[in-house]
């Protein structure tokens, strides 16, 4: 563990998911550890933030000895800034954004509050790592390979304007192939589009989404090694943020 190492954590999915108690368990052992989620489901937000309203802030018990923790009542984004602003006294040397619960990868990524945290988090010049898990609750291999991912990158070099996005499938650590570095995002969705219709007396209808799982991708993209069984990491560039030449190590 680094003592001196200043870590925030964020989520989507709540305060009280399971993957946001698994990474502050893990990270735990990289430094010290602040909590600052949503107090509910907050996914597929993306970078959304609120700009009318209030948040309120409280300080919550949390399942992690050591472990501050605060909910608010906002968006993955929201939680970051406040955090930043009102709650650290000083700067974090990283964000981990996660576990969250379904895969970030292909165009799903421009929907996700998970990912939307950690660009939030170099808006404000901080590094930051995505972590999320197949959407079947099982945890093993998020459990055995997220510390030794990342301690190495964490020394890695990476872009001011990337974060890292790891993405880890849901089954027995036995069933695991590998890990697959420098995967690039697919250009489809990994949840594809579909929705059951209920027509209604009034002529209107209903839309209920029923996301249908990719079972292809190109080689070398994120959700190929995912079909495939393997851990996928790769980089995210945030498109608003200018390139630096003069890479940076979290």
């Amino acid at each position: 563990m680094n003592p001196k190492r200043k870590i925030l954590l964020v989520n989507d999915d709540g305060i009280r998911a399971d993957g946001i108690i698994l990474l502050a368990r893990l990270a735990s052992r990289l430094g010290e550890v602040t909590v600052a989620a949503p107090d509910g489901q907050c996914s597929a937000m993306s970078h959304r933030i609120t700009v009318h309203g209030e948040l309120r802030v409280k300080k919550s018990d949390f399942p992690v000895e050591g472990v501050t923790a605060y909910s608010i009542s906002g968006t993955p984004a929201d939680c970051v800034k406040v955090a930043l602003h009102y709650l650290l006294s000083e700067k974090p040397d990283i964000v981990f954004s996660g576990i969250n619960r379904g895969y970030n990868a292909g165009v799903d990524i421009l929907y996700s509050g998970t990912v939307g945290a950690a660009m939030e988090a170099l808006v404000n010049g901080i590094p930051a790592i995505a972590f999320s898990n197949q959407a079947n609750d099982v945890w093993d291999v998020a459990e055995e390979y997220l510390l030794p991912i990342t301690e190495k990158l964490l020394g890695m070099p990476i872009a001011r304007n990337r974060i890292w996005n790891v993405n880890f499938p849901g089954c027995g650590p036995e069933k695991i192939r590998g890990i697959l570095w420098d995967r690039v995002p697919s250009q489809e969705e990994y949840y594809q589009d579909h929705y059951v219709r209920k027509e209604l007396p009034d002529g209107s209808f209903l839309l209920t989404e029923d996301g249908i799982p990719a079972l292809t991708a190109p080689e070398g993209t994120d959700m190929r090694a995912l079909l495939d069984g393997y851990i996928s990491v790769g980089q995210v560039r945030n498109m608003v943020l200018e390139a630096d030449e003069n890479n940076t190590r979290i």
